[in-house]
């Protein structure tokens, strides 16, 4: 039960390269898969799930796969059972409860005659229930339950914290630490990468193996960056101390000259022409060594200088989006009050999965002006659009050169800009939503936001959490992430519970 990859590579047909030239093992237990986003950890989960060709090398897995996609929630059309991964079973059990005894139906169920009880028992929901009623928390816990249920050799879980509160959180920590078979999981969630036997990182189109888990990983990486910066100090200096001493040499083979000069007439030529030749002689020695010592440390201090990582991230300038203090912007009507928002309030609003958090924010969006909303599922783009079009529609009247230019502060730059959205990862995505939302012009007085976090790696949510401390409108955040919440400065802490109602927390 393990993965294998040869010579793996990815290229999308507009010729960018996902990855490139991978060589690696996965083995039986948890691995957690990391790196920046855009560096090919969901393509290549992708990949493994045999959902995507690779364009080059090959791929060997060891049993059967099952694979829980970052674009789960997308699909609201799908049904529970869908989700569970019994829908086949299902409907040859159905048939043949009906009548129909068709052979297909017998081979499709197999010994599984108790699958609808089985499937019943996973989860609290219907079996016909569709996606789009659950909220997003829900539908990942219920397609977990279904890859639990199936049971695979090997089993790819991509970001699956996303939505999840913090009881669900902690439910899906206990699932890991019992999980058999092969696991890689991709995530943000410290917590959860905690759990896993080791650590996997892609970075540029290689992947790297850390023994143990996140933590471990990490002190690595610091250890190793530490070196590394001090071992491009140290060359600096010595290319500095090189070019110096070369300099210095120059200036004493002019003077040299001059002092030969000055010697012209006291001296026989036969005696001045030897000396004009040894000396030539070594200075050109000394100018070659000289060249060559700098050169030897100019490469020395690019080795050293590619050794230290410089990732690139989010950099994001909001704008002033011109809001009076005491404007009233928006009103959250919870079932016991409403909750007037004013002026650049900061508003975080929580609770359990399940309680109407989302449906509350869809009702405020409908009654609002000048706002911006961040949807949990990311469906506001158009998938059929390239990623400048979608852009364009939020800023029409901003040159498509200036909206290039703001978008490479995303990190969509070149041929990314013209992708269309359905090849985009969720990490991709999210990130397009997110200028759709921040670049819109003119500026949105409320922003709100519904799990932003998802998706992100852990250097991007630090600069989120930069440009929106920036930020001079109103906000309001619903959020499982404790953490991310504390640093955005919330001045209102409300919790909506299942009966709808409102309650102010400190």
């Amino acid at each position: 039960m393990s993965i294998s990859l040869s010579n793996l590579g990815l290229d999308w047909p507009d010729g960018t390269v996902a990855f490139r030239d991978l060589t690696a093992h996965f083995p039986q237990g948890r691995t957690g898969l990391v790196g920046l986003n855009g560096s090919g950890k969901s393509s290549l989960l992708r990949v493994i799930a045999g959902l995507i060709e690779p364009t080059s090398g090959s791929l060997t897995v060891d049993g059967d796969v099952g694979y829980l996609p970052q674009t789960l929630t997308l699909a609201t059309g799908t049904t529970v059972a869908d989700l569970l991964g019994v829908r086949a079973k299902l409907d040859a059990l159905r048939a043949i409860e009906s009548g129909d005894v068709a052979a297909e139906h017998f081979d499709v169920l197999g010994d599984d005659w108790d699958i609808e009880t089985r499937a019943a028992e996973a989860t609290e929901f219907g079996l016909d229930t569709r996606v789009g009623s659950l909220s997003g928390g829900e539908a990942v816990l219920v397609a977990i339950a279904g890859l639990r249920l199936r049971g695979a050799a090997v089993t790819l879980l991509d970001e699956p914290t996303n939505n999840l509160d913090r009881p669900a959180r902690a439910r899906l920590r206990e699932l890991v630490e019992g999980w058999r078979g092969t696991l890689v999981v991709v995530s943000h969630d410290v917590a959860l990468l905690e759990l896993m036997d080791q650590t996997a990182e892609l970075r540029g189109g290689q992947l790297t193996f850390f023994g143990g888990p996140y933590s471990a990983y990490a002190s690595s990486l610091e250890t190793e960056q530490a070196a590394a910066r001090q071992a491009l100090k140290t060359a600096k200096h010595d290319l500095k101390t090189e070019k110096r001493q070369r300099i210095e040499a120059e200036s004493k083979i002019a003077h040299s000259a001059a002092k030969g000069r000055a010697d012209k007439g006291s001296l026989p030529n036969i005696v001045l022409g030897g000396r004009k030749n040894a000396a030539q002689v070594s200075a050109g020695k000394l100018r070659t060594d000289l060249s060559s010592r700098v050169a030897d440390a100019a490469a020395a201090a690019d080795l050293a200088e590619r050794r230290v990582r410089d990732d690139d991230l989010i950099h994001v300038d909001l704008p002033d989006p011109g809001l009076a203090a005491g404007r009233r912007v928006a009103e959250l009507r919870g079932s016991n009050q409403t909750v007037v928002i004013q002026g650049p309030e900061r508003v975080a609003l929580t609770g359990p999965n399940g309680v109407g958090k989302t449906t509350l924010l869809g009702n405020l969006v409908r009654h609002t002006d000048r706002i911006g909303y961040l949807t949990q599922r990311l469906d506001t783009l158009d998938d059929q659009l390239t990623v400048l079009e979608n852009v364009r529609a939020a800023a029409p009247d901003v040159p498509p050169g200036e909206v290039r230019n703001r978008l490479a502060r995303f990190l969509i730059r070149g041929s990314a800009v013209d992708r269309a959205v359905s090849t985009l990862s969720g990490g991709e995505r999210f990130r397009v939503s997110l200028a759709c939302l921040l670049l819109a012009d003119p500026a949105h007085w409320l922003l709100v936001l519904d799990e932003p976090t998802n998706n992100l790696d852990l250097h991007s949510v630090d600069q989120l959490v930069s440009a929106l401390s920036s930020y001079r409108g109103a906000l309001i955040v619903v959020s499982h992430d404790d953490a991310f919440l504390e640093r955005l400065g919330i001045d209102v802490w409300l919790e909506l519970d299942a009966s709808g109602a409102l309650t102010r927390s400190a």
